[in-house]
This record gives C-alpha cells, structure tokens and sequence, in this order.
C-alpha cells in the first residue's frame, strides 16, 4: 500500500511536461486527444507557458520522492453570479496508473478543494466525459453531485 503522507503538492514546472503528459495520454479516452512521445509537440510548451503566466491557473503536480505520480488544472473563473463569486474549476486529473486505487486521487481533490477555498472560491466545478462512470461515482463519494448538463462544442 502507498504512504499518502509522502505526496507533497506544487505548480508544474516545464519539467514535469512528459510526466504530465503521459498520463493524460494514459487512458482509452484521451489516448485519442493526446500524443505522448519524445519530444512532446511543442504545442504542449506552449500550453504550459500561458497556463504558468496566468494568475487564474494553476497546474499542479503531486509527487513523491521527486517522482510525479498525479496532476490536475485548477483554474479560477471570476464570474458576475453569486454575487461577483469567484468558481473554481478542476480538469486533467489523473494519477499514474500504477497507483491508482490507493487514496491518492482523492487526497489530491481534497487538496484542490483546500486551495480552491484559500482562494476565496464558493464552488468547485468539474466536467467528466459521460463514458467515464466510476470517474463519477469517485466525485460522487467526494461530495460532488450531478447538479447540471454540460455541453461542447469542437471549434
């Protein structure tokens, strides 16, 4: 069993891009989306630089003995309803696969939440691909409810 008092939390840095990406890359789903390989498509790079130069956006990484084992996006989406609240918004979070089951998927959403509140947020948010059913039933035992309809659009 993995040692979830070892998991220490902090912004990615450029670093960590293959890392982070590599789980992403790393189920059925987004293997579609994502390209895993050496080197990453700058596009990745590029993606990292704005998200690391906005003050809205967080990506993080949970790692332990240097080692990145888990990751998620927050990002802070100040908004004109409740009342000029501030939302926080969760996506891309992933655990390395060989970890997963072990409590490390849900101590990183109670670190985000913890975060989320730091930064004076009313709500979290998130979106899960409507296939990914035990996704759902993990944010449900965490207090997440089925509250809306998402909807997308590919541009």
């Amino acid at each position: 069993m993995f040692s979830l008092h070892k998991v220490q939390y902090r912004r990615a840095i450029e670093s960590d891009m293959p890392a982070i990406v590599r789980m992403l890359a790393d189920d059925e789903i987004s293997a579609q989306r994502e390209h895993f390989e050496t080197p990453l498509p700058q596009t990745y790079y590029d993606a990292f630089d704005a998200i690391d130069r906005d003050p809205n956006n967080e990506l993080i990484v949970a790692e332990v003995d240097g080692e990145v084992i888990g990751t998620l996006q927050l990002m802070f989406l100040p908004s004109i309803s409740y009342q000029g609240g501030t939302r926080a918004q969760v996506e891309s979070v992933r655990v390395a696969q060989y970890l997963r089951g072990q409590g490390i998927g849900a101590e990183m959403m109670e670190w985000a939440l913890a975060r989320a509140r730091q930064r004076g947020c009313h709500l979290m948010q998130l979106t899960s691909h409507k296939s990914r059913e035990d996704a759902h039933r993990f944010y449900e035992r965490l207090g997440f409810t089925k509250s809306h309809i998402g909807m997308k659009i590919n541009l």
